[in-house]
C-alpha cells in the first residue's frame, strides 16, 4: 500500500496540473513543471521517431498483437474496452492473452520468491494472473485492472510483467496463445503489432492541453496518427461532431467508435447479491471511490436516480484499508444512508472482511455499449478474426 504521505502529494501534484491550487508557489511549480514537459516532448518525439525510421526494431512474437491504449493518463474507461474486446474474440475462437504491465502491483514477499527459485518451482518472472482455467492471484500481487479482468473473463490468459515483450513470448509459448491484446500499449512500441487502438474521453479529449508534468498528456495529440482504430469513451449521447473534426486533423483515416459506459446492475461486495438499478432510485448513499475521474462515477450514480448525501475521494489505485471503511460507514450511518457504493475498479482493493455495521457495500458493474460505429466495431473484429487466404501449390509460382 503507498503511504500516505505519497499519496498526499500526488493529490497536491494534480490540482497543482489541474490549476485548482492556486498562488504563487502553484504558480511557479506550473512554469517549472511546463518547461519539463517541453523536455519531456522532445524524448517521447525522438523515441517515436527512432523506431519509426528503424534504427530500433520493435520485437515480433510471430502471432497477432493489439494494442488498446490512450494520449492522456489515467481515466479513460479503457478497462471494459479490454474486456469486451477479449470476450468477442474469446467467442469468435480466439485464444486470447491479455498482457499489462500490473501498476502498482505487489511484489511476493522476498523469503517466498526466494524459495521458489531455489526449489525450481517457478523460473518465470512474468506473472500468471489467470492461466485460463484458474484464478492464481489476487489483486495486490495482480495490480487492479489484471485482477479485475481476469476475475471478469472466463478461459482468457492474463499475464503481468513490465517487460512485455518477455510477456507476450510467455503467452505464446506456454499456453498457445494466437491473440495478445496489449493493455494500456500506445507508448510501448518495444512490442511489434498489427492494430492500434487509441481510447479519448469524450469528457477530457486532451485532458489540459499540456504534456507530463506539466498536464496529462504522455504524447502530443497529433501523435494520434498512428492509431488505426478511435474509441470515443464516456460519451452522453451528444453530438461530438467537434472532437471528431479535431481528429480527423490528426488522422484522417481510422476508424472511430463512439461508446459508453452503460450499467449493468449492483452487486454487494461481501455477500455477491445482485441488486438491479432500479433500487438506487431514491435511495440516499455514499460514494467512496479512489480512481483518476470519481465525478464520472458519481454523476453516474445521479442518473440514475440515487440521492448523493457522502462522498470520499481518494487517491487513484489507493489500496483501502479496514480504518478508512468503517470510517465512512460510520459517517454513512449516522446520516442514516441506505448503502456505500464504490466501482468495480476499486471493490478489488477492498478489505476481504465484512465491515461489522449493517450497512450494505456495493459496487457498480458496467460495461462498454456501443452508440456509433457498429460496421467499425465489427470491420475491427473481422480484421482480428478472419482466416487468411491459403494459397494453393500450384498458384504460388504463377
Amino acid at each position: 500500500m503507498a503511504s500516505p504521505r505519497l499519496e498526499e502529494f500526488e493529490q497536491f501534484a494534480i490540482e497543482v496540473i489541474l490549476e485548482r491550487r492556486r498562488g504563487k508557489r502553484a504558480a511557479l511549480l506550473r512554469s517549472f513543471l511546463w518547461l519539463l514537459s517541453g523536455l519531456f516532448r522532445v524524448i517521447v518525439q525522438a523515441k517515436l521517431r527512432l523506431f519509426a525510421e528503424r534504427v530500433f526494431r520493435p520485437h515480433s512474437t510471430g502471432c497477432l498483437v493489439i494494442s488498446i491504449g490512450n494520449l492522456t493518463v489515467g481515466g479513460t474507461g479503457k478497462t471494459p474496452v479490454v474486456e469486451k474486446l477479449a470476450r468477442t474474440l474469446q467467442d469468435e475462437g480466439r485464444r486470447v492473452a491479455i498482457l499489462s504491465r500490473g501498476y502498482k502491483a505487489k511484489k511476493p514477499p522476498l523469503l517466498r520468491r526466494l524459495q521458489r527459485k531455489w526449489l525450481g518451482l517457478d523460473q518465470r518472472k512474468t506473472r500468471v494472473v489467470h492461466d485460463g482455467q484458474r484464478l492464481l492471484l489476487d489483486s495486490r500481487f495482480a495490480g487492479d485492472e489484471p485482477y479485475m479482468l481476469a476475475r471478469s473473463l472466463a478461459n482468457v490468459v492474463v499475464l503481468v510483467d513490465k517487460d512485455r515483450v518477455r510477456a507476450a513470448l510467455e503467452g505464446v509459448r506456454s499456453f498457445g496463445c494466437d491473440t495478445l491484446l496489449l493493455d494500456d500499449g500506445m507508448q510501448y512500441v518495444t512490442l511489434s503489432r498489427r492494430i492500434d487502438i487509441c481510447l479519448i474521453d469524450c469528457q477530457a479529449p486532451f485532458g489540459n492541453e499540456h504534456l507530463l508534468p506539466r498536464g496529462t498528456l504522455r504524447e502530443p495529440p497529433e501523435n494520434l496518427a498512428r492509431a488505426n482504430y478511435i474509441f470515443l469513451t464516456k460519451s452522453n449521447g451528444t453530438d461530438q461532431g467537434a472532437l471528431v473534426k479535431r481528429i480527423r486533423r490528426y488522422n484522417p483515416t481510422a476508424g472511430i467508435i463512439e461508446c459508453t459506459h452503460r450499467a449493468l446492475h449492483l452487486k454487494n461486495l461481501y455477500t455477491g447479491e445482485e441488486l438491479p438499478l432500479e433500487w438506487l432510485q431514491g435511495r440516499h448513499v455514499g460514494a467512496l471511490s479512489g480512481i483518476a475521474r470519481p465525478e464520472s462515477f458519481e454523476d453516474k450514480l445521479t442518473d440514475l436516480g440515487a440521492k448523493l448525501n457522502l462522498t470520499a475521494r481518494f487517491a487513484d489505485h489507493h489500496r483501502f484499508v479496514d480504518s478508512e471503511l468503517n470510517d465512512f460507514i460510520s459517517r454513512c450511518v449516522r446520516r442514516d444512508l441506505d448503502a456505500v457504493i464504490t466501482t468495480e475498479k476499486d471493490s478489488v482493493r477492498f478489505p476481504h472482511r465484512a465491515p461489522e455495521m449493517d450497512v450494505p457495500v456495493l459496487f457498480l458493474r458496467v460495461e462498454i455499449e456501443i452508440l456509433k460505429g457498429h460496421a467499425v466495431w465489427d470491420d475491427l473484429i473481422g480484421r482480428i478474426c478472419e482466416p487468411p487466404p491459403i494459397l494453393l501449390p500450384d498458384l504460388l509460382f504463377a
